[in-house]
């Protein structure tokens, strides 16, 4: 999972341009909770990959860069 693939996702289908792949979401105001679950709704629509909120850090998508490095960790053979 790349940073990009994550920028186009929050871009295209969320309607959020984010300024860098480093950018707090939440601190900035561009993830308040309505847009998390819009997010996470996106993920699985978009890369099949159901992320649940209660198995997962706040912390891990704060940003761009962080939501990325999640999905490439939960994707990789145990």
């Amino acid at each position: 999972m790349t940073n990009q693939i994550i920028h186009e996702l929050f871009s295209e289908k969320l309607n959020i341009e984010v300024p860098s792949p480093d950018t707090d979401l939440i601190e900035s105001g561009l993830l308040d909770s309505l847009r998390l679950v819009e997010l996470l709704l996106e993920i699985e629509a978009s890369l099949g990959f159901r992320l649940v909120l209660e198995k997962i850090d706040l912390d891990d998508l704060r940003s761009v860069k962080r939501i990325a490095r999640l999905l490439d960790a939960r994707m990789q053979p145990a």
